[in-house]
């Protein structure tokens, strides 16, 4: 007899908007032991697994689901972490909706089965008791090779962690005082809390890999002084860290923060433990976020936390045109966050001390598709108007940093700073350097970081193991 489809999928408990605007503790609050039982027996184990198309690191979905349902966890964290060193960052942050899940076979019918929210139980699990719950990994034989990752956010850190399960000696160089990159300074605690991404960074040490932090590869060390130092491959995966600007009159203006400066402040030098820890942020009574991606949904999240009173989101497309993944659109309105579509900053007005206290603005209306395949907004004749302010935060996006660029010889670049790289291998014009990550796409997502980690990584040791490199490292010769 066949078995009903179960099309509604397990709810994730989660804080009530009233009490966690109150805080900064992690919003959602995970499966429980027969939540998550629960929800991985609606899998269908489809034997065409469908749902790995989705995943750019190839977890084998079905397998770990399997292994939940059946109660062996242990065994569920050992299949995750074969793919995916970072499952308990994955599980919060990665947009399963357009990828794994958008895949699933019950999205046709009903909802599809919660990945990352299992992924997130299993990975909670194993750290709960890091000791002796960890998958035990058999050590390979070393290869004599070593390799240096420059950057310790999502694609460095997936580099290094699959290198070293290869036996390459691996050194991380991070510019930061702490590994992780974005992930510990933009996105917030309640999203992401910092103990999960220390934990994480932990595991991937634990196999051996060597972190170096306060490196700044380009100032503190070049690329060419790395190869010199008998780096046979560098990996570059330092993201994309310069905030993108409006270039309107009053940017300038005190109160106006660029998201990147904002969050920063707010996560990485812990503005939200004041004053435990000395980095006040003040947002006033009245907060304008600008742009309507997920950075922008954790900015306006943290204004309202910090105390703020009003928190408007300004976006000059429609609601339907919004890049932030739904989940943190909802979590947003919930506590207290209104949405202004069809509206575009034209100037910040200041005070005489040189404060931002208003924003003139112009209202939109939907033209013709541009290049993105969107709508473009066009301004509306004499429509223009004035929002009164405390505080602006401009969340446009991000591009690379330029500095190693203009310090390495033999790197390409495009006019918005993108490092060239081959997309199937991470290959850079210069040999033996790979890259990945932000750095060559542009701001992405987490787990597509970690997809080009994991390519390169391939690329990586497939070049190490080959003559060529063996040739180099008999000769000391450095890859120029």
């Amino acid at each position: 007899m066949a078995t009903k489809l179960d099309l509604n999928r397990v709810a994730m408990p989660k804080q009530g908007p009233l009490l966690r605007v109150l805080n900064f503790q992690e919003v959602a609050l995970g499966y429980s032991e027969e939540q998550a039982i629960a929800e991985a027996s609606r899998c269908l184990q489809c034997p065409k697994k469908p749902c790995m198309d989705g995943c750019p690191v190839e977890v084998d979905i079905p397998g770990f689901i399997r292994e939940i349902s059946e109660g062996n966890l242990a065994e569920a964290a050992k299949i995750l972490k074969a793919k995916n060193s970072l499952p308990g960052i994955c599980g919060r942050v990665c947009p399963q909706e357009t990828q794994c899940e958008e895949k699933c076979s019950l999205a046709k019918k009903g909802a599809p089965i919660a990945i990352g929210r299992l992924e997130r139980y299993v990975a909670d699990w194993e750290l709960a008791d890091i000791v002796w719950r960890r998958p035990q990994l058999v050590a390979a034989e070393p290869s004599g090779k070593s390799v240096a990752v420059v950057g310790a956010g999502p694609a460095g850190l997936t580099v290094a962690a699959d290198l070293a399960k290869l036996g390459h000696r691996v050194v991380i160089l991070e510019a930061l005082h702490v590994a992780g990159g974005v992930l510990v300074y933009g996105i917030p605690e309640f999203r992401l809390p910092k103990a999960i991404v220390q934990a994480e960074v932990d595991y991937v040490k634990s196999l051996g890999v060597e972190l170096l932090v306060n490196y700044v590869v380009g100032r503190t060390l070049s690329v060419d002084e790395l190869s010199r130092d008998g780096f046979q491959a560098i990996f570059l995966g330092t993201g994309a860290g310069l905030p993108m600007f409006l270039n309107i009159p009053g940017e300038n203006l005190s109160g106006v923060y660029s998201a990147n400066e904002f969050l920063t402040r707010v996560n990485l030098m812990k503005a939200y433990l004041f004053p435990e820890h000395l980095t006040p942020v003040n947002v006033g009574e009245r907060v304008v976020v600008i742009g309507g991606g997920n950075v922008a949904m954790d900015s306006a999240r943290c204004a309202l936390r910090l105390g703020a009173q009003e928190v408007r989101v300004v976006y000059r497309r429609s609601r339907a045109e919004l890049p932030a993944r739904l989940e943190e659109v909802e979590n947003a309105e919930e506590e207290g966050a209104v949405f202004q579509f069809l509206t575009n900053p034209k100037s910040f007005i200041g005070n005489d001390e040189g404060v931002v206290t208003g924003m003139e603005c112009v209202e939109m209306e939907l033209g013709e598709p541009d290049a993105s395949g969107r709508p473009r907004p066009v301004p509306k004749p004499d429509s223009e108007f004035v929002i009164d302010t405390d505080t602006v935060i401009v969340a446009l996006g991000t591009t690379p940093n330029p500095l190693i660029p203009a310090t390495t010889e033999g790197l390409q670049t495009t006019r918005k700073g993108i490092v060239v790289a081959d997309k199937e291998t991470g290959l850079t014009g210069r040999p033996a350097v790979w890259a990945g990550g932000d750095l060559t796409t542009g701001a992405a997502t987490v787990i597509s970081a970690m997809g080009a980690g994991k390519r390169a990584a391939a690329s990586i040791h497939a070049y190490l193991t080959s003559e060529a490199a063996l040739k180099q490292s008999k000769l000391g010769l450095s890859s120029k």
